[in-house]
């Protein structure tokens, strides 16, 4: 069995605080072995897997700055300092698409990207859904996308779909829905 060495903070320092995220800069130590690591500190976000129908999901296409591109993905969100992650998730599904959802069911929580930042993101299923009327954020734009699940996947196949979180709730929705059999 091997044993991981656990790394020690010597010093921390914080580069930049800003309203998303924050990135602090670390001093590590591990026996003799001395390293620095950045870490972006993120307060974590949601991500819903509406389905309408069974068979059917409800996806959003938008602009995505940093990568200077529209993608097709899960309708998702920050959660807000103070805010528990599933009025977070039922606060986005309806800013970004318009549905309002009564059933509710975590189905998993990951980490984005461990190896530089702490952000975790919690899926839900939203099912019993009612179309009701979007309320974007100032800065938002979405358009709402209703497909089957068999299409979703189809997406990503071919490379429409390149959003991790999305790909991972679709493999997820397939896998509980038997269309992905180990």
């Amino acid at each position: 069995m091997t044993l991981f060495t656990h790394e020690h903070t010597v010093s921390s320092k914080m580069v930049h605080k800003g309203g998303i995220i924050n990135l602090r800069v670390d001093a590590l130590k591990s026996g003799n072995h001395e390293t620095t690591r950045e870490v972006v500190e993120h307060n974590g976000g949601v991500v819903i897997l509406c389905q309408p129908q069974p068979d059917q999901v409800v996806l959003i296409k938008q602009y995505r700055y940093s990568i200077n591109e529209d993608l097709i993905e899960f309708p998702a969100g920050r959660i807000e300092k103070g805010e528990a992650p599933l009025p977070a998730a039922q606060r986005e599904l309806t800013e970004e698409t318009g549905y309002i959802a009564s059933q509710w069911r975590e189905i998993s929580r990951f980490f984005t990207a461990p190896g530089f930042c702490n952000e975790i993101l919690y899926m839900y299923k939203a099912t019993d859904v009612v179309l009701a009327e979007k309320s974007l954020d100032d800065d938002e734009e979405t358009e709402v996308m209703l497909m089957t699940l068999t299409q979703a996947w189809n997406l990503v196949t071919s490379g429409q779909i390149r959003d991790g979180k999305t790909v991972a709730g679709l493999g997820l929705l397939l896998g509980e829905s038997g269309h992905f059999k180990l």
